[in-house]
């Protein structure tokens, strides 16, 4: 993998991740290393002065084994992947708390001392979370979204993380 700028970045986030999926990955060298697949997040700028520094923000649900890990780590990459559709519809549908679902798809992991990616991944951005925030019933605007996304009220944690690095192939 070749480091960029997050400057040089030439992707639509919107279909990068509602359409191709992404897999977020947590741990790092000496922990649990599990992915799973996210079809919800943004990629922007926020808080810093003038431009801004380069975010993405990320949505687990409570009850998902990568939010405990999640919540363990100080960093998480997204891997983005060419066609692999298939991959990520088995790592958003099982759970890693009982099987390795990285090898169980073929995928190998690249672990270092603060996070580690997926090394089939044309694309990893590695993020260090700054805010969580729990989404709140009462704070929904357009309550069609609690009917057609919470009918169970287990409402996402929103995280929002600083892009330190960009990878590419």
């Amino acid at each position: 993998m070749k480091e960029i700028s997050y400057r040089e970045l030439n992707i639509n986030p919107i279909t990068k991740i509602a359409d191709e999926w992404v897999a977020l990955v947590t741990g790092k060298s000496g922990d649990k290393i599990n992915a799973m697949t996210l079809s919800w997040g943004e990629i922007g700028s926020l808080w810093e002065h003038s431009s801004g520094m380069p975010v993405v923000t990320i949505y687990v649900r409570p009850q998902r084994f990568s939010k405990i890990l999640l919540d363990q780590e100080e960093y998480f990459t997204l891997c983005f992947f060419d066609n692999k559709k298939k991959e990520l519809a088995y790592l958003g549908s099982h759970s890693g708390r009982n099987e390795d679902k990285i090898a169980k798809v073929g995928f190998h992991n690249v672990i270092l001392k603060d996070y580690s990616y997926i090394e089939e991944a044309s694309l990893v951005l590695v993020c260090k979370k700054i805010y969580r925030q729990t989404l709140k019933e009462e704070c929904f605007i357009d309550k069609n979204i609690i009917e057609d996304c919470y009918s169970n009220k287990d409402f996402h944690d929103m995280y929002i993380a600083k892009i330190e690095k960009v990878l590419i192939k």
